[in-house]
């Protein structure tokens, strides 16, 4: 078993490899001067089981391009099995057509990943689940709500607790996280009216002198979260926190998020922290490392993934 790392995420690549007790495999991805993208594998891999570790976050593209290129090198150099560890599918909001004469962007990155060499794809909490159906090959999704179910049990005990999703679209995701911690679940009715921007109509259920916890996968401008929060808070919720998978935070995210009433924002460490992140007062992140080292160990041994969530 070789473990790869890409530049997209080092700090959770070597997280992952500690966890495994083995060290990153000598690899060189960098740049030549027209900032074209090279990679060079400084071992042998020749029959072996491989993981590369590679967010498609900001750069997308270019962060895209390194896990396709290194794709390729080790299928090249005749490693027995590429398994693409994707903590986070940068295009995976472009599931489907949005309008006339759109693409639907996740489904040619599927095909991209496939066609580079990958034999199996491992990522957590994607944006819709049917973008495993867009892969050709083997796809292991893996899930937070277990983490952030332990997360919420250790940091807001003896609380009144009510789960809420953001949007109808996320009910589901919220209601894994409520039946686990026995919480009832409320639903923000919200109207989008256009990317990055968002209003909230309604919330649906009783809030009122509850300590409401706002779970979701991805966090990108802030916008729908910062309103939803306030929602709750003028619908009489004692508190207002939140729950994302993936920290996405382009723009004027972490200001805004950081002048909200917003108790606190934890994501996980899918995507590498800026130092705006870490500076944030109410910004924390938890460690997807062990969930993502477990989930590869099984893979290599041929074990169950899906019964880590059992």
């Amino acid at each position: 078993m070789k473990i790869v790392a890409c530049n997209s995420n080092r700090p959770l690549a070597e997280a992952v490899a500690a966890c495994l007790n083995l060290p990153l495999t000598r690899a060189s991805v960098r740049r030549f001067a027209d900032m074209e993208v090279f990679v060079e594998i400084h071992e042998n891999v020749r029959g072996e089981d491989v993981f590369i570790i590679q967010s498609t976050s900001y750069p997308a593209n270019d962060n895209l391009m390194e896990l396709l290129i290194t794709l390729d090198a080790l299928r090249r150099a005749s490693a027995r099995r590429v398994t693409a560890v994707i903590p986070y599918f940068g295009y995976a909001r472009q599931d489907r057509k949005s309008g006339s004469r759109t693409p639907i962007s996740a489904k040619l990155v599927a095909n991209l990943i496939t066609q580079a060499g990958a034999n199996r794809v491992l990522t957590m909490d994607l944006h819709a689940a049917q973008i495993q159906g867009f892969f050709d090959i083997p796809v292991d999704n893996l899930f937070a709500a277990p983490l952030f179910s332990r997360d919420i049990q250790e940091n807001y005990k003896n609380r009144d607790l009510m789960i809420v999703s953001p949007d109808v679209g996320g009910v589901m995701r919220a209601r894994a996280i409520a039946t686990r911690l026995g919480c009832d679940l409320a639903i923000i009715d919200k109207r989008r009216v256009r990317a990055g921007d968002s209003e909230v109509m309604n919330v649906i259920g009783e809030v009122e002198g509850r300590d409401c916890i706002l779970v979701d996968d991805i966090v990108d401008s802030g916008g729908t979260l910062c309103n939803a929060a306030e929602a709750l808070i003028a619908g009489g919720a004692r508190s207002a926190s939140v729950y994302v998978t993936h920290g996405v935070l382009s723009g004027g995210a972490v200001a805004r998020i950081s002048s909200t009433s917003l108790e606190m924002l934890t994501i996980t460490d899918s995507i590498l922290a800026t130092e705006a992140v870490r500076l944030a007062s109410n910004i924390r992140q938890a460690t997807i490392a062990p969930l993502l080292a477990e989930a590869m160990r099984r893979i290599s041994d041929e074990s169950s993934v899906s019964s880590l969530f059992d």
